[in-house]
């Protein structure tokens, strides 16, 4: 099995939490608060790897967790950061948020890198929180959760040259005989149920990648036969070959039902160079046929070749035509999906939603992120949170919504009871 498509889970490291500790030593009074800050969690990262083709490696391994960091400690020691994991991907792999449909990134760079979750800061240490006024506290505060999320993983292959056609037209014959690709050959329809690579190497300045496509029926684009799977694969590709079944009752139909399927997938396909290509001309009733489609073809100004890919006849002259279209082309970067932009959100910012009689719910980035962070067990630290309530005005705001004593107000996974 072909693997182009898999979702994955992966979570970043929590931050490790800060330490309530003070000096003491001996001949040093008064040494004062040393809790050192907890270390912050590691990032999972998905990394190019050149030496993989496809997303095998998913079918074993779906779930991904970074490190934590550690917590901090007396004497002023900050806790280590968690290790980051770095998860391999083939190149050409585009990287979706399976919840929203968000593009995160498009992976087509050797040794390129992409964060996708990232690891939360470490909770700070009394020390962190010393003032002139308060030269003692008694307040730290837990480490951020780090990032999880639900991804979604396509691979669209990275290939200068792709072969094309109906089932059975010697695509993968043709593979087999111009580079060291090795891929099922039969005398049947649909022998290819994967994309195959090859390297073409002509002479010492000229070579490329070689894609061969499974085979398209019409209604591909439509999601019939293995098309719809596949296509895409075409879409990282400069110069088509456009592989005619000789033997076929119908090449010409053959030719513009996959023509159809290309341009009714979008993306581009349809305006792709195109070589036209006859195949099978080591069969004597193709080669009589052979002048017949020629003329057929030159009337729509395409100028088409004939080879035998089992005889290796006209193979040659194919590949160094392509490779001349390759080089006539002009010099492009791969072309790259662009991640979904979304203006920064304002971190104050917060919602009051009524969901019971007596209970509230309190939204809000940076509220709920200091409810996961403190450390409600430490008189200060609770007094701390108190006076965020009523700097960012949510206080205000939920005694305005009708706010009673002894109601639940629900802010993160925290519950607190509400009082005058």
């Amino acid at each position: 099995m072909f693997y182009d498509e898999v979702d994955i889970y992966v979570k970043a490291g929590d931050g490790g939490d800060g330490c309530v500790a003070f000096r003491r030593e001996k001949y040093v009074p008064f040494g004062g608060p040393a809790g050192g800050d907890g270390g912050k969690g590691g990032d999972v990262l998905l990394a190019v790897d050149t030496h993989l083709n496809t997303l095998y490696r998913f079918s074993r391994r779906r779930h991904f967790k970074a490190k934590n960091g550690q917590h901090g400690r007396g004497k002023n020691q900050h806790g280590a950061a968690g290790a980051d994991v770095r998860v391999p991907v083939p190149p050409g792999t585009v990287v979706y948020d399976a919840d929203s449909g968000d593009l995160l990134g498009d992976l087509t760079e050797p040794e390129q890198e992409l964060i996708v979750a990232r690891g939360g800061r470490g909770g700070r240490g009394n020390a962190r929180f010393a003032t002139s006024t308060n030269q003692a506290p008694r307040v730290a505060e837990h480490g951020q959760p780090g990032e999880e999320r639900n991804l979604r993983l396509e691979l669209k292959l990275l290939a200068d040259v792709g072969l094309v056609g109906v089932p059975n037209a010697g695509k993968s014959t043709l593979l087999a005989a111009v580079t060291a690709a090795r891929p099922k050959i039969a005398p049947y329809p649909f022998t290819t149920l994967q994309p195959n690579l090859g390297v073409v190497v002509l002479d010492n300045e000229t070579d490329f990648v070689l894609a061969d496509i499974p085979g398209l029926i019409e209604g591909a684009s439509e999601g019939k036969g293995l098309g719809h799977e596949f296509l895409r694969h075409i879409e990282r590709t400069r110069v088509l070959i456009h592989l005619l079944n000789g033997l076929s009752t119908d090449p010409l139909a053959d030719f513009a039902a996959i023509n159809g399927e290309l341009e009714a997938f979008g993306h581009g396909l349809a305006e792709k160079p195109q070589l036209v290509v006859l195949n099978k001309l080591d069969e004597p009733q193709v080669r009589e046929r052979w002048p017949q489609i020629e003329k057929a073809l030159k009337s729509q100004e395409i100028e088409p070749m004939a080879i035998s890919a089992l005889a290796r006849e006209g193979t040659r002259e194919l590949l160094y035509r392509a490779a001349q279209v390759l080089a006539e082309l002009p010099e492009e970067p791969v072309a790259r999906e662009l991640p979904v932009f979304r203006p920064g959100e304002n971190e104050d910012a917060f919602t009051i939603e009524r969901e019971a009689e007596d209970e509230w719910r309190v939204h809000g980035i940076r509220i709920e992120r200091i409810a996961t962070m403190t450390v409600w067990n430490l008189d200060e630290a609770v007094h701390r949170f108190q006076r965020t309530l009523d700097r960012l005005g949510i206080t205000e705001a939920l005694e305005e919504a009708g706010v009673e004593s002894g109601d639940t107000v629900h802010i993160s996974d925290q519950e607190l009871v509400w009082e005058e």
